[in-house]
């Protein structure tokens, strides 16, 4: 399949609308020539990896890959990110917490069922620390979501676990920020309910990320940290159409 010569230049919801699963994938490949060869294979390999384990997995109205495939490229393209790790992370952040049970099964088949709750989470951290090293399992790790008490609200256990994890990661807060820009300013590229609750579930968390962004050892440079920013305006500015009544006519 042929893609335009502007790929590169393309904002990837559009490239998404366009071109799909396919243009995100070359608009991928783009974005490792900054790589040398043996950075390019590890990306490869935890691509492969998070397509395998997600392959039957969709938002809405799109294979779930797509989402990954937007946060890495989001931190290689707007954050100009070049940790190897970071990126990797990125694409496996929904690993662990998605699908335990086959991470951990597909390498070491005797481990699959033999886990439940917090022990199948370890067992797949492990898994990654094994294939990617111990910085990736620990990323992914902080950007997993922990099991929720059934009696407490889990929207509010979900902005404590951000706040938290990413308090002390300060890595994990590029993923997890260029995470939230794909569900927060992406959110008018949904249908149906799921419009209305993401943007209640995510609203609260705006000034949550403002506050890490900004913070003197979060990684990123002064002009990233103002994109970002902006695209947090942008993601409250959304959410407050879908979820705040217009003003009634005189």
């Amino acid at each position: 399949m042929e893609f335009p010569a502007y790929l590169a230049t393309m904002p990837m919801h559009a490239i998404t609308e366009i071109h799909g699963e396919p243009g995100l994938l070359a608009r991928f490949r783009l974005e490792l020539r900054a790589f040398d060869e043996a950075a390019r294979e590890r990306l490869t390999e935890a691509l492969d990896l998070a397509a395998e384990l997600h392959r039957d997995d969709r938002r809405v109205r799109e294979p779930y890959l797509n989402h990954l495939l937007r946060v890495a490229i989001r931190m290689m393209h707007h954050y100009q990110v070049r940790d190897v790790d970071v990126i990797v992370a990125g694409l496996l952040h929904d690993a662990v917490e998605d699908h335990p049970d086959e991470l951990a099964a597909a390498s070491c088949g005797e481990r699959a069922g033999a886990h439940d709750g917090e022990d199948v989470t370890a067992a797949a951290l492990a898994v990654l620390a094994e294939r990617f090293g111990p910085r990736v399992a620990r990323l992914v790790g902080a950007v997993t979501n922990p099991a929720y008490d059934p009696g407490r609200d889990k929207h509010v256990q979900y902005r404590e676990h951000v706040a938290a994890s990413l308090d002390r990661e300060p890595w994990a807060r590029v993923i997890k920020i260029s995470d939230f820009t794909d569900n927060g300013v992406g959110v008018i590229h949904t249908v149906g309910p799921k419009v209305t609750s993401s943007a209640r579930k995510y609203r609260p968390l705006v000034p949550v990320y403002r506050d890490l962004v900004t913070r003197p050892d979060t990684p990123l440079s002064a002009p990233v940290k103002e994109h970002i920013l902006g695209q947090l305006d942008l993601a409250e500015e959304r959410f407050s159409a879908i979820l705040d009544e217009p003003p009634h006519p005189n």
